[in-house]
């Protein structure tokens, strides 16, 4: 075999090895972004400190939890428009619940939007084209929540719910640069070795700064006031007496 003719058959060959690894997954393509960090000033110290003094700490099992928020249509024209549903499944933080304390973080730009079971479990009975959700994630980002300069959506809950199964729950919520307090009834049920909190509630995008989106001059434009439902499901750290 001539040398020219040669190299040419060693570099098609590796070339075909190399395009059969990727195929396979040994060399991703792409990447899974990496799990969001917390703000700076996130109360992480004061559940360590509690910990510390013998304390129960409960630390919220993001694979358990969901965060899940409807936003519906509005506008004269609004039947050419979607309902959307919007939902985070990497909600993070700490319960100490003998404290009645909670804090909790959601990483905006990890939200997603218009899963098909989420959006049938919201009783919309229509499921946007592909395209359209990730217009609709990206103008969500970028127009309406900002999330460049306000990444994280921030949760304090307080309360006396140590020992009961249902309790109205001071909610303090810090989104796109306003906090706001809410009263919110919940659901809790708790074990020696896990908790489980859940409950919804409405609020209106405008409280917190937030021009709802529109098209239009309104004719497509999404309503004001959301609703909100959660389940929070954490696990006791080891350490405490």
């Amino acid at each position: 075999m001539r040398p020219y003719l040669h190299r040419a058959a060693l570099a098609a060959a590796l070339l075909s090895t190399t395009f059969a690894l990727m195929l396979a997954g040994c060399v991703p393509l792409v990447r899974e972004p990496a799990p969001a960090a917390a703000p700076a000033d996130f109360p992480e110290a004061y559940y360590r400190e509690a910990l510390a003094q013998g304390k129960p700490v409960f630390r919220v099992d993001p694979a358990e939890s969901l965060v899940v928020i409807e936003v519906r249509r509005a506008g004269s024209l609004a039947r050419l428009g979607h309902d959307h549903v919007v939902a985070s499944h990497e909600v993070n933080g700490y319960v100490a619940p003998q404290e009645g304390r909670a804090d909790l973080v959601v990483a905006l730009e990890r939200l997603v939007v218009d899963e098909a079971a989420l959006r049938a479990g919201a009783g919309f009975d229509t499921q946007p084209a592909e395209s359209d959700i990730e217009g609709t994630r990206g103008n969500m980002l970028e127009k309406v929540l900002e999330a460049d300069k306000f990444p994280f959506a921030l949760i304090r809950v307080s309360g006396d719910y140590a020992n009961q199964r249902s309790a109205t729950l001071a909610v303090t919520l810090t989104l796109h640069g306003s906090t706001r307090t809410l009263q919110v009834p919940a659901q809790i049920e708790t074990g020696a070795d896990q908790m489980s909190v859940t409950g919804r509630f409405s609020f209106d995008q405008t409280e917190f700064g937030i021009t709802p989106y529109s098209l239009l001059g309104g004719a497509i434009a999404v309503r004001n006031a959301v609703d909100l439902r959660f389940r929070i499901r954490a696990r006791r750290l080891p350490g405490a007496g």
